[in-house]
C-alpha cells in the first residue's frame, strides 16, 4: 500500500538490530530502520535538551549506544562524582551489575546534586519469558523517594515519542495513525500527539478496558489482521462505546 511505518516499542534493553532479527526469526520481514525504541526517543530528547550533554546510565548497552549515537557522553560513577552530569538515565535491566544498591545510591547522590532524572519509560513491570519483572518505572521509584525529585519518562504514553518517530519518517501528524493494543500506552500516546488511533482487541486491552478511560481511539478493530483492511475501506470495525 506504499505506506511508511515504524514499530514503536517501550523496550530500551534491545537495539533495532536485535528487534529486526527477532521479527525475521518468526517470518516477519523487518529491518533495523523499521524500529524506534524508547532508548532512541530518550536519546533524542536529551540531545534537544542539552546537545553534547553527559549522562550517568543505569541500563543495558543498547541504551548506552542510543545515547552515544545522539552525542550524549555516558560517564562512569567515578567521572560523575568528579563532575556532576546533566542527566541520570534509567532503562530496563535484568543484571545485578547494572542495577544494585550502589547504583541506586549513586543515582540519588547525583540527582540531589542537580542531575535531571530521566526514565526510558514508566512501565513498572515487563514480561520476561513467562514471568513479570520490575520495569523502568519500578527501578526509578527508590531514587525518586530518596532524592525527593520526580522522574521524567520518555516512551509511550509520552507524545514526544510519537512526534520524534514522525520526524524520522518525515510524516505530518495529519497523515499519521497510531496502532496498538494498549489503551494506557499506545492509544494514550496517539491521542496526546493528536494523531488518529486504532486499538486492536487481539492484545492487552478489551472493550471493558476502553470504558475505563475518558478518551477513545479513532477506530477499534477485532484483530491485528484487520489493519490492512483500513487501506481498502473494507474494515469490519467495532462500534465505539
Amino acid at each position: 500500500y506504499n505506506k511508511k511505518y515504524c514499530f514503536l516499542t517501550n523496550s530500551s534493553d534491545r537495539c533495532p538490530d536485535q528487534l529486526a532479527a527477532k521479527f525475521n526469526r518468526i517470518g516477519l520481514g523487518a529491518e533495523p530502520k523499521d524500529f524506534y525504541t524508547s532508548a532512541m526517543s530518550t536519546a533524542t530528547f536529551l540531545r534537544l535538551q542539552k546537545p553534547s550533554g553527559s549522562a550517568y546510565v543505569v541500563g543495558e548497552q543498547s541504551l548506552v549506544d542510543a545515547l552515544t549515537a545522539e552525542g550524549i557522553r555516558v560517564v562512569t560513577a567515578e567521572e560523575a562524582d568528579a563532575n556532576t552530569p546533566e542527566f541520570v538515565v534509567f532503562g530496563e535491566t535484568v543484571s545485578n551489575e547494572t542495577f544494585n544498591y550502589e547504583e541506586i545510591t549513586t543515582a540519588v547522590r547525583l540527582v540531589r546534586r542537580g542531575s535531571r532524572l530521566v526514565g526510558t519509560n514508566e512501565d513498572v513491570a515487563d514480561r520476561h519469558g513467562e514471568e513479570m519483572i520490575p520495569g523502568t518505572g519500578a527501578l526509578t521509584r527508590p531514587v525518586e523517594a530518596a532524592s525527593g525529585f520526580g522522574c521524567y519518562y520518555l516512551g509511550k504514553p509520552n507524545p514526544f515519542m510519537i512526534q520524534s518517530a514522525l520526524d524520522r519518517l518525515e510524516v505530518g501528524r495529519e497523515k499519521a495513525c497510531m496502532v496498538g493494543d494498549r489503551m494506557n500506552t499506545d492509544i494514550q500516546a496517539g491521542v496526546e500527539a493528536t494523531v488518529d488511533t486504532v486499538l486492536v482487541l487481539s492484545g492487552i486491552s478489551t472493550m471493558n478496558t476502553v470504558l475505563q478511560y475518558s478518551f477513545r481511539p479513532s477506530t477499534i478493530l477485532h484483530t491485528v489482521g484487520d489493519i490492512a483492511s483500513l487501506c481498502t475501506d473494507k474494515v469490519d470495525s467495532v462500534e465505539l462505546p
